[in-house]
């Protein structure tokens, strides 16, 4: 029983799973935000604007098939109808959330890459095992800055030999180029055929 209650402890205290908890309690808490805003202000704001129909999205329905109880009222439970303002509801909600994660993913690799910058820039563009391992194999801060150096000079002068033998290359073959190479073989075969039939 001990080794049980050990190895759930080691399970609940793995970060992933606390990881996965806290997603899921943030998210709750940021589904009923989104929730209550298309609820409480953006529904408001569009029945408003529809305010020329009959209660706006709540009563913003198709009727299939209308069915009416004792007293004469639409019995929404039995009929069959189309809800488009629950429709309209879930788009808002989609959209609402598609955004604000569009917006924390776009912030998240705004700062991921300021931070990245910045590691490069302290690390002369090595990453940090490669700055540690060269520290490591003793050279000093100035040897690796005068590496960083050279290197970026091997790869400068690397891409600028590849832009000119990109530039030098003879043009592909287009397709009119084919064809006329083409036609230019049947007229010199057609040629030598009438040659022999002459000597013929």
């Amino acid at each position: 029983m001990r080794k049980f209650f050990k190895e759930f402890k080691a399970f609940i205290t793995r970060g992933n799973v606390i990881d996965m908890a806290v997603g899921v309690i943030v998210g709750g808490a940021f589904t009923a935000i989104v929730t209550a805003l298309t609820n409480q202000i953006f529904k408001p704001l569009v029945n408003w604007a529809l305010s020329g129909a009959d209660g706006g999205l709540e009563q913003a329905v198709t009727m299939l098939k209308v069915v009416r109880d004792d007293t004469g009222a639409i019995d929404m439970t039995k009929s069959i109808y189309i809800d488009w303002g629950a429709f309209i509801t879930a788009v808002l909600n989609f959209f609402i959330i598609a955004f604000i994660l569009f917006a924390i993913v776009k912030a998240i690799n705004v700062a991921r890459g300021v931070a990245e910058e910045s590691v490069k820039a302290k690390y002369c563009g090595y990453s940090r095992d490669e700055y540690y391992e060269m520290r490591l194999s003793g050279m000093n801060k100035k040897q690796i800055k005068a590496a960083a150096v050279e290197r970026d000079r091997l790869a400068a002068e690397k891409a600028a030999e590849e832009a000119e033998a990109a530039a030098n290359a003879p043009a592909p073959e287009t397709q009119e180029d084919i064809l006329r190479d083409i036609r230019e073989l049947l007229k010199a075969n057609a040629c030598r055929d009438d040659a022999e039939i002459d000597k013929k």
